[in-house]
């Protein structure tokens, strides 16, 4: 059997409450089962949890059943890749050493099957959104996580999930709506990317809607979208990329998967 190369993102597990980020981390959990047998090398593109910070004792409560999954991927052989996004970068060494995932802080170049690949998650990447940059810088800063860590887990957990629902309610109705790709950031990244040195795809998520975009030198921007609604991953083998959901049989296309996929067909979760 030909092996593959998947690609998914943004399952905020978490979110909105434990009901429905436990039915989400199951379809999570059952399409990795699915693939195993098939898979070459797994990459997780960030914003696996709406929240994660690691104390030197303690982690958040939950997400058992996606973090086994896993160990049992990684223990089977599998390389996985996880690449810390915006809600998660404080991802430190618990990951990494528990399931054996080799962890990535910003993008990656990678040769896949001859093909050329810039992979990441994408916050904080093209024009605009100074504020957030500035904002990532802070906490990514040693000190804003050494102070954090002097909060007790019970009211630093709970306060930064305050304010991650706060950011992703203020973004809810933009993530639903494809810009065009002159407005996409991530677009334009990659347009700037692809021409000072062209590469296959570059694969993103951070932007929770499916894209497939040609660009201007030959290059294609994928974003996996997110698992909140509809489900969708990439995946990459000999016969090409192709970007599919896992709630339906549709394969996405263009310059603009988002047209062929609307929030409006798929609830949110």
């Amino acid at each position: 059997m030909a092996k593959k190369y998947y690609f998914l993102s943004d399952f905020h597990l978490g979110a909105p409450d434990a009901n429905r980020s436990l039915e989400r981390e199951k379809k999570i959990v059952d399409f990795l089962e699915g693939i195993q047998s098939d898979v070459a090398e797994l990459f997780i593109l960030g914003d696996v949890f709406d929240f994660w910070f690691e104390y030197k004792n303690a982690v958040p409560r939950g997400h058992v059943r996606l973090l086994g999954q896993l160990a049992k991927m990684s223990d089977a052989g599998i390389p996985i890749h996880w690449f810390t996004g915006n809600h998660d970068m404080w991802i430190f060494d618990y990951i990494p050493n528990e399931l054996g995932v080799k962890l990535h802080r910003g993008p990656v170049e990678r040769e896949l099957l001859g093909k050329h690949f810039l992979i990441g998650h994408g916050d904080g990447l093209g024009p605009g959104d100074h504020g957030y940059k500035l904002l990532k810088k802070v906490f990514a800063s040693r000190v804003s996580q050494w102070l954090f860590a002097r909060f007790h887990p019970n009211f630093g957990i709970g306060l930064a999930n305050f304010f991650s629902k706060s950011s992703r309610k203020a973004n809810r109705e933009k993530d639903r709506i494809f810009l065009g790709k002159e407005e996409e950031w991530l677009a334009q990244f990659c347009e700037d990317m692809d021409a000072v040195q062209q590469r296959d795809y570059y694969i993103f998520g951070h932007r929770h809607l499916p894209m497939a975009i040609n660009l201007s030198k030959g290059g294609v921007y994928i974003n996996t979208g997110d698992w909140m609604g509809p489900c969708t991953y990439a995946v990459f083998d000999e016969s090409g990329m192709r970007l599919k959901s896992h709630l339906t049989d549709a394969q996405f296309h263009g310059d603009a998967a988002a047209h062929l996929m609307s929030r409006e067909s798929l609830p949110e979760q």
